[in-house]
């Protein structure tokens, strides 16, 4: 089964001059080794945004090639609107991304690994199945 890597798993594992490894990143590295990590557009662009250099920007640039994308629909667009409207009922707050991310997951039935705790929230309105380190 794949696994949906939230931005905030990959900023750690990749975007930090000095990697400390943890939990999550091991889990990362163990994910990608079995290849049954899933990567989103949305995604990919966040980690792409804000790089300082060209020459960051395109060594993380060739490294994300090795990972392709899910294809998005719009029935995805959507869910992940009737999924921020619904949170946002119950005051629950977060950002585009992660209700894509969240609409993706309950339609491939793809857990979620991630360190963002709105994501813990987003459960208690709908249904979302995060994955967590093994170690």
């Amino acid at each position: 089964m794949k696994i949906i890597v939230d931005t905030c798993i990959w900023s750690l594992a990749v975007r930090r001059n000095n990697i400390q490894h943890n939990a999550y990143i091991n889990e990362l590295q163990e994910l990608i080794k079995e290849i049954r990590v899933q990567l989103i557009g949305p995604v990919r662009q966040e980690l792409l945004s804000g790089v300082k250099s060209k020459k960051q920007f395109d060594l993380l640039k060739t490294y994300l090639e090795a990972f392709d994308d899910l294809e998005l629909g719009k029935e995805d667009y959507e869910l992940a609107a009737e999924y921020f409207n619904t949170a946002r009922k119950k005051g629950i707050q977060g950002s585009n991304t992660d209700f894509l991310i969240c609409a993706l997951s309950t339609k491939h039935n793809m857990p979620i690994l991630t360190t963002d705790k709105d994501f813990s929230n987003f459960q208690t309105v709908f249904p979302v199945n995060l994955h967590s380190p093994r170690s």
